[in-house]
């Protein structure tokens, strides 16, 4: 299935070698030099995802993706020269999805780009129910009390894996391998940032007990009561 991607980097040669890698995967794609642009971009044309460089003029990565997670939960790949971790972990609690370090291989870049958009989808033909929580992945929809979580990608992977798995505690190590395989660099720390953002999201609308911590062992979907 072909996707339309938006490309926001202020390096033109870097946009010219991911328009490339992404078209010859059968993908549309829009470019743009900085976050604004992309903002406005994103105001007037529907995307799949966004891939964000960090150091952009007039607005960086970073801002754009606040901005951005402000209306839409559209995924998010950011495109950095850095390669730190405090760096990932707070885009990551901003609401991204992926991290791709400079310099990258446009082949690695399609295929995160592939998983990103491909993940939380099991059978459609039923929801996953537990609570009050629902999780519909034919719509990518979360629900508590009928009410919209507004997840991410990688958070709506998360809980719909927990959901799944509902009677199961699971240990950092674990999830990392069941959600992401082997070959990420996903730390804990990361994860410990989805599963706070999914906790923040489903005590808005009145649930403290969406992911429980077993003490010693891991994780697990909590009762999910309003």
């Amino acid at each position: 299935m072909a996707h339309r991607i938006l490309i926001a980097d202020d390096d033109p040669h870097i946009r010219d070698i991911i328009r490339i890698a992404l078209e010859s995967a059968g993908n549309t794609v829009v470019e743009v030099s900085n976050g604004q642009a992309a903002l406005t971009e994103l105001g007037r044309t529907e995307v799949d995802l966004v891939v964000l460089d960090i150091g952009m003029p007039h607005m960086d990565g970073f801002d754009c993706c606040q901005a951005i997670r402000a209306k839409s939960n559209v995924p998010i790949l950011f495109l950095t020269a850095r390669d730190d971790e405090i760096d990932r972990v707070l885009g990551f609690q901003l609401g991204a999805d992926d991290f791709v370090a400079k310099p990258f291989s446009p082949r690695e870049l399609v295929l995160r780009i592939k998983a990103i958009l491909s993940r939380g989808k099991p059978d459609p033909a039923r929801a996953l129910k537990h609570g009050a929580l629902k999780i519909e992945s034919e719509g990518h929809l979360a629900t508590l009390g009928g009410e919209e979580m507004a997840l991410t990608a990688r958070e709506f992977a998360l809980l719909a894996y927990l959901a799944t798995h509902a009677a199961q505690v699971h240990s950092r190590n674990q999830l990392i391998d069941a959600l992401y395989g082997g070959n990420t660099d996903m730390s804990g720390r990361t994860l410990d940032s989805h599963i706070r953002n999914i906790r923040a999201k489903a005590a808005k609308l009145g649930c403290d007990e969406v992911i429980v911590t077993v003490h010693g062992v891991g994780v697990k979907l909590g009762g999910c009561a309003l």
